[in-house]
């Protein structure tokens, strides 16, 4: 989360005004000497790292390190390429990774890319115990020059991700300093970082792949209403906006909303208020929402395509799990919402009833009312919590929403509903989410959910060694032929809401090139493809 004020992000906006007025930019980007494509783009689309560019502590996760190299690459249609790997193999027993490494990368420093400092990289990743999920690493060794081995300690069918998302470091520049003055062998180059206020990099022109055709970035960090000012004065080239602002006309740019994994849906508590302690002391559980019922008839009751067109103003689709459009979803575990009558019969046949005909339904002493936490400062989570509500209460449920703070919503997830937003590349997140051993983990599997079942499939899939065979427990895990599973119309763990699609507002000159799906909005996402990016005025 960023901490910079509003205050702050004026100033920042303002300062960054008034510089390009003294340097004399006009809309758009920064013109070379001449006339000409711009040499310089300013982005306004968030994602600013607190934490620095470290990918052994987890910069990067999300992919586009920008500064780093990678092995592989995601290709825009969600497959596997080449970067820094030439290529590779994995044994018959999934244990051994193979990579072959190209021999004409280098660092920004002048030092070349090698074997050893991949196998740094790795060892020092799964070391550091950051961000970056590199757990079933048992050691990372060195072959020849050009080759290195990725030796696991069990399959695990998602390992490929670490290949795509972990940026390399150089082991003789990676040192304490190393997140804030980032050495890499990515096409840009850090220049200059103003925590909270603005980024500044620079192409790398020893960059071995493809050069981005503009020279130099200036990422500015401002909040939503900044950043749209700073759109309207031309003094952005990209800026991100909520799909609740996109309708926004603004002259000289046009909105591109690209495709994407983020989602957003309610996390219940499974189990029931008894005593019991998260490990980091916090309280668990929810006589109210660890009733399955419940949690059906909030699934039945929430009309999901009222809640993309009235809330994403039409920026996005109804979900019907946590990987929609992945090549892992299960479509079977949709079910048909805005059924109230569905969602009444089902707190019926569990006891829950209108006794006092107030409109809130009760059963044994309990009334059938909760909170719904969302962060105070995201206006497109307030718009879906406050819909839900009135539709919800439609089937005799009453939810409370709360817009908090994320330090108290941590302290309070297990025990209260949350409006959380996920989405990623990688199918281990739908194993963090759901299986019983992440219960308490983190903000992973919030609701202390467990089935031994869906355990068993989650199992399955890290530990295949095809493909094939993984995705086909990852789609048993969300319902399977039995009628097992998390999703809505079997245990309903979550009340999965919308599927996102991710809005900028872009200078019509700029073509951004292969639109590529994007994960969950943090690292700038939209920079996956910043090689292909074209000025065309």
């Amino acid at each position: 989360m960023r901490r910079t004020t509003t205050r702050a992000r004026l100033a920042t906006l303002l300062t960054v005004v008034s510089a390009c007025a003294l340097a004399g930019c006009g809309a758009g980007g920064t013109t070379s000497a001449g006339d000409g494509p711009p040499s310089e783009l300013r982005l306004a689309i968030g994602g600013e790292s607190e934490e620095g560019f470290d990918p052994t502590l987890g910069w990067g996760r999300y992919g586009a390190p920008l500064f780093q190299s990678t092995l592989l690459t995601r290709e825009p249609d969600l497959g596997v390429g080449l970067d820094l790997a030439t290529a590779y193999e994995v044994s018959d027993d999934g244990l051994t990774w193979t990579v072959d490494l190209r021999r004409d990368a280098s660092f920004t420093d002048g030092e070349p890319v090698t074997a050893r400092d991949v196998a740094y990289t790795f060892n020092t990743a799964a070391e550091q115990g950051g961000l970056t999920d590199v757990t079933a690493l048992e050691r990372a060794v060195v072959v020849d020059d050009d080759t290195v081995e990725l030796r696991l300690t069990e399959p695990r069918s998602t390992f490929v991700n670490r290949l795509i998302s972990l940026g390399i470091v150089p082991e003789h520049a990676h040192d304490s300093g190393y997140a804030q003055d980032p050495v890499g062998s990515g096409p840009f180059a850090l220049v200059d970082w103003q925590q909270g206020q603005q980024l500044v990099v620079e192409r790398n022109e020893d960059y071995y792949g493809e050069k981005p055709a503009f020279e130099r970035l200036v990422f500015v960090f401002t909040d939503e209403d900044a950043s749209l000012a700073a759109a309207r004065a031309g003094q952005v080239d990209v800026a991100a906006a909520p799909s609740t602002l996109a309708t926004q006309e603004i002259a000289g740019m046009r909105v591109q909303a690209v495709t994407s994994l983020d989602n957003r849906g309610i996390a219940f508590p499974t189990v029931p208020e008894e005593g019991r302690r998260s490990p980091a002391g916090h309280p668990v559980g929810n006589d109210v929402t660890a009733d399955l019922a419940v949690r059906r008839a909030v699934n039945l009751a929430v009309d999901r395509e009222a809640l993309v067109e009235g809330v994403l103003e039409g920026f996005g689709s109804p979900a019907t799990g946590p990987v929609d459009g992945a090549p892992w979803h299960e479509p079977g575990s949709s079910i048909d919402d805005d059924d109230v009558d569905a969602a009444t019969a089902e707190l019926e046949r569990a006891g829950w009833t209108d006794s006092d005909g107030d409109g809130v339904r009760e059963k044994d002493g309990t009334t059938a009312s909760f909170s719904l936490l969302y962060p105070a400062d995201d206006s497109l989570r307030q718009g879906l919590a406050l819909n839900v509500v009135d539709m919800v209460a439609r089937a005799g449920i009453e939810i409370r929403p709360e817009g908090l703070g994320w330090d108290e919503i941590y302290q309070r997830m297990h025990t209260d509903a949350v409006l959380f937003g996920w989405g990623s590349h990688d199918p281990t997140e739908m194993y963090n989410l759901y299986h019983s051993s992440m219960a308490g983990t983190e903000s992973f599997n919030p609701g202390y959910y467990a089935n031994p079942a869906v355990d068993r499939h989650l199992d399955a899939a890290m530990a295949a060694t095809d493909p094939d065979e993984a995705d086909r427990h990852w789609r048993a895990a969300q319902l399977d032929d039995d009628g097992t599973g998390f999703t809505a119309g079997a245990d309903a763990a979550w009340a999965w809401l919308v599927n996102l699609e991710h809005t900028y507002f872009v200078d019509d000159c700029l073509d951004l090139g292969p639109e590529r799906i994007e994960p969950h909005g943090h690292g700038w996402p939209l920079t996956a493809g910043i090689s292909r990016w074209r000025w065309e005025c």
